[in-house]
């Protein structure tokens, strides 16, 4: 499935949020209309697709590389407290 407006405006305002005055939380309110948590949902999802990959490889590619080694050391902390 293509992507939507809003695919592209997550995609976007991810790749840009650095340029945006205040804390990331607060811009992702005041640009996208959006909570931080539910943000990060669509985002997870969408990382996994292949149209966000062709839209922004890069991106894409770092987001996915950053949620992998999160998941890495959360399994590490998960070992270690057995």
């Amino acid at each position: 499935m293509p992507l939507t407006d809003r695919d592209r405006a997550l995609l976007d305002f991810e790749a840009e949020w650095r340029r945006h005055a205040g804390a990331k939380e607060e811009a992702i309110r005041a640009e996208l209309g959006l909570s931080p948590a539910r943000y990060y949902q669509l985002l997870g999802r969408l990382i996994d697709t292949t149209d966000a990959q062709e839209h922004d490889p890069m991106l894409v590619k770092r987001l996915r590389r950053l949620r992998d080694a999160r998941v890495h050391e959360r399994a590490l902390h998960a070992a270690d407290a057995r």
